[in-house]
């Protein structure tokens, strides 16, 4: 299997950001990581389409896209099978100001269901927690990142 690209959006409440909350095996090991919320680009489709598209699928809800911030190139292993995504990462905005009340969100993508939560920014850039894609915490600690 080839490389596979997708997007995620940065949302950002004060000085937390919303991550959705997964469990299982990683590169680093098993057990909870987070993730910004996004998905897979469809052949055709435009990164910052796809977005607005996975967190409509995802949570239900419209956003709107800020700015781009960079192309993450992940490779990464789990147990002996090797991936490696091309991730376009924005910082977006929901369009409904009141979701930015909840402290929660439920995702559903086919069978899955997960959460999203909003986290304070400083815990989850240390090294108590697992961040992906890899690469993303180094933008925030090397200020490339900045809200």
């Amino acid at each position: 299997m080839g490389p596979r690209a997708n997007t995620l959006g940065l949302i950002f409440k004060d000085d937390y950001i919303l991550l959705e909350e997964q469990e299982g095996k990683h590169s680093k090991g098993t057990g909870v990581f987070y993730r910004p919320i996004g998905g897979t680009i469809e052949l055709g489709e435009k990164s910052q389409e796809a977005l607005k598209r996975e967190f409509m699928e995802e949570l239900g809800v419209e956003i709107i896209v800020k700015r781009y911030v960079t192309c993450l190139e992940n490779i990464y292993k789990i147990d002996e099978n090797i991936g490696h995504e091309l991730t376009q990462i924005y910082v977006v905005d929901f369009k409904n100001e009141d979701l930015y009340e909840r402290e929660t969100f439920t995702i559903t993508e086919g069978p899955y269901i997960s959460r999203a939560k909003w986290m304070l920014k400083k815990e989850i850039l240390s090294d108590y927690y697992v961040l992906y894609p890899n690469g993303l915490k180094e933008l925030f600690l090397n200020g490339k990142i900045d809200v």
